[in-house]
């Protein structure tokens, strides 16, 4: 199925909304095929302020009618917890609440970005959507990520080479409990690391001590502003080490 038939067959959909790549697209594609997409961003702690940012930015662009919703995802004991299967319990907490308003908004068709580069087997995110009947159209007319970058770039979308971007919460290792005030570390050194010009990297939580993942590309410049990063990194860890592995 293209995305001209599945919005011709759905004209009137609501959409979980991210600012990503795929979303982005999503949002523009069921625009321009004459569909009526309401976007709804679930801003909670696992989100970033600059994926907000994002998203308005993007919706603005679009004149696209955009709703944000507040969740307590830190509120839910087994998500807190941070279990293996904590993204399944977050999904499901974020998709029923945007599943509620659309359906008080007069929306019965939920799709997300979800593209058919995901691996279905390694997200258990994707049991919640499967359960509460979500739909993806790009997944579902095959559009794999490079693709939704190659035609984000045709629509002039600013977000076509946007970094992939995983919630706040995959930086702290599984069984970990997860706080407001362990996020607030990541979320503030990666701004710096941002500001910096560092990109498509990740701040890692361990123990005390903060772990990098940076290209490889990227590595010497680590090097060269190390004792700033260091002094930097020093309110929020004891410690910041440099995985090696190339991501």
């Amino acid at each position: 199925m293209s995305l001209k038939a599945f919005f011709s067959e759905n004209p009137s959909v609501a959409l979980a909304f991210s600012g990503g790549v795929d979303s982005s697209y999503l949002l523009y594609a069921g625009l321009s095929n004459g569909a009526k997409v309401k976007a709804y961003y679930m801003q909670t702690a696992f989100q970033p302020a600059f994926e907000l940012e994002d998203a308005r930015r993007l919706a603005e662009g679009l004149n696209a009618d955009l709703t944000i919703l507040r969740g307590d995802v830190l509120g839910a004991a087994h998500v807190m917890a941070n279990p293996p299967d904590r993204c399944y319990h977050c999904k499901r907490i974020i998709f029923e609440a945007i599943q509620a308003q659309a359906i008080e908004d007069g929306f019965s068709v939920i799709i997300d970005g979800t593209n058919a580069s995901d691996d279905s087997d390694d997200r258990p995110g994707m049991r919640a959507l499967a359960e509460l009947s979500v739909r993806s159209p790009l997944r579902e007319s095959g559009i794999t990520k490079d693709e939704v970058r190659r035609l984000s770039k045709d629509a002039g979308l600013f977000t076509w080479d946007k970094p992939a971007y995983a919630c706040l919460a995959t930086r702290i290792p599984t069984g970990r409990a997860i706080t407001q005030d362990l996020l607030q570390k990541v979320e503030a050194t990666e701004d710096i690391l941002f500001a910096l010009g560092f990109s498509d990297f990740r701040v890692r939580v361990l123990n005390d001590m903060a772990r990098l993942e940076i290209p490889g590309d990227q590595m010497p410049r680590i090097l060269e502003q190390k004792e700033q990063i260091l002094q930097r990194f020093k309110p929020h860890f004891t410690a910041v080490l440099m995985d090696l592995a190339e991501r």
